[in-house]
């Protein structure tokens, strides 16, 4: 391989985002962008930042520092391959036991406040990264979810929703598109 090496930092070419080179293989590269993201791109998609204006630690700070961040990261973040043709950029599971340790003793208003914050959260962020496709899993249930998320994403004007591939997602997702102005 010898190309990137985990603790690298790079960037992606054809976009705004940065990160921290976090596993190699012998196809893909995976890195966490500054939100916390995990994304996987091919080796041609980034360029090693690593040598320009860089402090040098040791291993074991690293290990140390990664220790506690996995400490503070939750769990299942998106990984998104960018290779598969048409496929989203981003997916935002918002399946309630996703987003809170233990969703006991929530109510329906409670868990669908945190369910439409991560929405608002993550449409925000997308839209700041520049990231036209993003999947919203939201699962089938009554369709309350689903409902909501209609509602927010209609007061942009640039965003266009539809229902999410059902091969992929079955009937639990709505996927939007972004339409980035230049």
């Amino acid at each position: 391989m010898g190309l990137f090496q985990i603790g690298d930092r790079v960037e992606v070419l054809d976009e705004n985002l940065s990160g921290v080179v976090v596993a190699v293989s012998s196809s893909d590269v995976t890195i966490e962008t500054e939100d916390g993201f995990m994304m996987k791109y091919a080796p041609n998609e980034l360029v090693n930042i690593s040598e320009v204006n860089t402090i040098r630690v040791t291993n074991y700070e690293v290990a140390q520092i990664k220790a506690e961040k996995e400490i503070a990261k939750k769990k299942n973040k998106p990984i998104v391959k960018p290779k598969e043709r048409n496929a989203p950029k981003m997916e935002v599971d918002l399946h309630i036991n996703q987003l809170v340790k233990s969703p006991k003793g929530m109510s329906n208003h409670e868990m669908l406040n945190i369910q439409m914050e991560t929405a608002k959260r993550q449409l925000e962020f997308a839209i700041r990264k520049r990231i036209q496709k993003v999947v919203f899993i939201h699962g089938v249930g009554e369709g309350v979810l689903k409902e909501e998320l209609k509602f927010l994403f209609g007061r942009y004007d640039n965003i266009k929703y539809y229902d999410a591939d059902y091969q992929k997602y079955g009937l639990g997702a709505t996927e939007i598109y972004i339409y980035l102005s230049k």
